[in-house]
């Protein structure tokens, strides 16, 4: 296997750079913050990535895809992590269409597959209940009757739920509150009567919610798939997110990196270039070093998932924790390079530094990432 794009997914690569360096730069960002914007990315730069094609790139070619795969995706991605760039394309295309299609019947992917791509529909993923990482950790519940289900409970960090027109609800039809057993999605409309949606402003300005759901009542046909086991889908879609994720935060470690090489040689401390400190030097290789290596793995990841390669999940993992590892390692080290005014809102140090925080905690940290990996290799 090579570790490295072919001329098509290069040529796309650098579209989507040309595109978002002029229309979505770091600036952009600042704005929507500043301003408190309600939806909180720009709907004519949507409108624009819709007709470039983006939302259509990893959909299968049956549901009015491209197919170009997640290393396509992927590419994209690493230059919004460049530019902290806003947009539902994560939770909406990345997230929740995967549940569609790697879960729902062939009627609900054929119904809401094209409509994503259109962006007539934006749909977002209610997983969470808690303040870390667990897939499995669901309390809310989902209770039949003779016309449908009730829903009660409540979901945190719910990826741009404030605007998403369809939310994808995961919720315990039967078994244990941790078990694997017994889970279940369903596509719930947010304007149905019991749901809550509040807003969260995260300290990153990535867009998420909290949602209540208290008696909501929904029909049959809402039940996504099959009842009681969404679990083996939804783990596979959740691996699509995280090698998504691990390109963007790559993009995020590559522009930190990139930023304070140059910063290192225009900034004179004694009357010398603070680049040329031996200290620093050994500092910047270890960063370089570091970037390097997660280049290969976020590339195997994704790889991995294209080829459907029994090792996906393994691949999948070992990338998200090297880039939780690696996009820490590299805003530290631009933050304390750049000195104090590194911590400032002046430069857009912080705001990388941010999000890489809150990055390295979505769809599982490296705690819960080893841990998982060590599950997978049988220990």
């Amino acid at each position: 296997m090579a570790l490295a794009l072919n001329e098509e997914q290069r040529i796309l690569k650098d579209s989507a750079r040309d595109f978002l360096n002029e229309n979505a730069p770091v600036e952009a960002l600042r704005k929507l913050r500043d301003e408190k914007d309600a939806t909180g990315y720009s709907t004519d730069l949507w409108q624009q990535m819709v007709e470039l094609g983006w939302t259509a790139v990893a959909i299968p070619e049956q549901f009015g895809g491209l197919e170009f795969g997640l290393q396509g995706l992927g590419s994209i991605f690493q230059e919004m992590g460049q530019n902290l760039t806003a947009s539902p394309l994560f939770s909406s295309v990345v997230l929740s269409a995967a549940v569609i299609e790697l879960l729902g019947t062939a009627e609900q992917a054929e119904s809401l597959l094209p409509e994503v791509i259109t962006g007539e529909t934006t749909l977002a993923l209610a997983l969470e209940e808690t303040n870390r990482h667990a897939p499995t950790n669901i309390s809310t519940s989902a209770e039949k009757s003779d016309d449908g289900f009730t829903l009660n409970g409540a979901k945190t960090f719910v990826l741009d739920g404030h605007t998403a027109t369809k939310l994808l609800v995961v919720a315990r039809t039967s078994g244990d509150k941790t078990s694997q057993e017994g889970l279940s999605v369903f596509l719930v409309d947010p304007i149905t009567a019991g749901v809550s949606i509040t807003r969260t402003f995260m300290m990153d300005s990535r867009n998420a919610a909290n949602v209540t759901l208290d008696n909501v009542k929904i029909s049959a046909d809402a039940l996504v798939g099959e009842l009681n086991n969404a679990y083996p889908a939804l783990d596979k879609a959740l691996d699509r997110g995280r090698a998504i994720l691990a390109a963007e935060m790559l993009g995020g470690c590559l522009e930190m990196f990139q930023r304070t090489v140059e910063y290192l040689k225009e900034r004179e401390q004694f009357g010398v270039k603070i680049g040329t400190f031996q200290a620093l030097k050994h500092r910047a290789s270890q960063m370089f070093v570091e970037i390097e290596l997660s280049k290969s793995l976020v590339l195997n990841a994704l790889t991995a998932i294209d080829e459907d390669r029994e090792d996906a999940a393994e691949a999948v993992t070992m990338a998200k924790a090297k880039l939780n590892d690696t996009y820490q390692l590299v805003t530290n080290e631009a933050t304390q390079m750049h000195g104090g005014i590194g911590v400032t809102d002046e430069l857009d140090v912080g705001l990388f530094l941010k999000r890489a925080r809150v990055s390295i905690h979505a769809l599982g940290d490296s705690p819960f990432m080893r841990d998982r990996l060590a599950t997978l290799k049988g220990y």
